[in-house]
């Protein structure tokens, strides 16, 4: 990273943004998004914010949750900044190894020993399709988790933190899986990346064109048309489901962050009707309604029975 953008970062912290409008409570957006989580069996965290307006509303939005696959964002923001920097070669021909193999469904496991992948095809992979032996790979190139825990604390995001295969950190392994942070901290990364404060410009725009290309979007994606552009990622383990997604709407840009913790539902159990997913729709489906009330569209009911149960 070179001195001014450092300076940069250290100067602004996490969510500060120069010329950005001051943060205001949004009462009506704040009882709304309170009554949609009343009686879940579990924790939510949930941080919003307009970015034009300033206009915000959080339940525990400072709180710890486990990042599970949202952890690849500040990944891939540390393994870009990299690229951008000449530290990795962005039109690298990578060699694949069995070794890398992860017994998850991961599309990268499927490869032969000895295949070549695209450094920007690893990086999709782990991105939009949230491969999770692709990010593991992008986590090692970008340095492992210490660089990356680095990366992070350098621009100001100091409860973010990658846990897995990180020294020093097994403790908090244990309790949060691969990574943590807070709906704050996770909206706040989707921020700055938008407005191009983390990376340099083009770097940011890379980042966020594979950002905006989810294949799991059946959440809180599902609820805003499909016509508008949103940059998101998704996580999901035991107990736990969050999403985080910055959408470009007509009437101005907002972020959305959404956690949720210890629910009572099984390893196995991520249909359609989990709890913790019908919480992301919930509060997605009416925060697209909060800041867009003149939009005619819902979802389509009878495309959602592909989903079900």
């Amino acid at each position: 990273m070179n001195a001014l953008l450092l300076a940069l970062a250290l100067a602004s912290g996490a969510g500060a943004s120069a010329g950005a409008p001051k943060a205001v409570r949004d009462a009506v957006l704040q009882r709304q998004i309170e009554q949609a989580i009343a009686g879940f069996h579990g924790r939510v965290g949930v941080y919003v914010r307009q970015l034009a307006t300033g206009r915000e509303a959080a339940v525990n939005a400072d709180e710890l949750f486990p990042t599970a696959s949202m952890i690849k964002v500040p990944i891939l923001l540390t393994l870009y900044d990299d690229v951008a920097a000449g530290r990795l070669d962005y039109d690298a021909e990578l060699v694949y190894s069995s070794s890398r193999a992860y017994n998850d469904g991961s599309l990268i496991s499927s490869f032969r020993d000895g295949q070549k992948i695209a450094l920007p095809t690893l990086t999709w992979l782990t991105a939009a399709y949230s491969d999770n032996a692709a990010a593991l790979w992008c986590q090692e190139l970008a340095g492992g988790g210490l660089s990356v825990n680095r990366w992070l604390a350098a621009h100001g995001f100091s409860r973010t933190r990658v846990d897995s295969r990180t020294p020093g950190r097994e403790r908090e392994h244990k309790l949060y899986g691969w990574g943590q942070t807070t709906p704050r901290e996770m909206a706040e990364l989707f921020v700055g990346l938008r407005r191009r404060r983390l990376l340099p410009p083009a770097a940011s725009d890379e980042l966020y064109r594979v950002l905006s290309g989810a294949y799991w979007n059946s959440e809180a994606l599902s609820q805003i048309p499909p016509w508008v552009q949103a940059a998101s990622k998704q996580g999901a383990i035991e107990h736990s489901r969050s999403e985080a997604l910055l959408v470009s709407a007509p009437a101005g840009d907002y972020v959305l962050s959404i956690f949720t913790k210890d629910q009572p539902d099984s390893e196995t159990d991520y249909k359609f009707g989990n709890e913790g997913f019908q919480i992301l729709r919930a509060v997605s489906g009416l925060v697209w309604r909060h800041f867009e009330p003149r939009s005619k569209w819902a979802p389509a009911k009878g495309w959602q029975g592909f989903f079900k149960e």
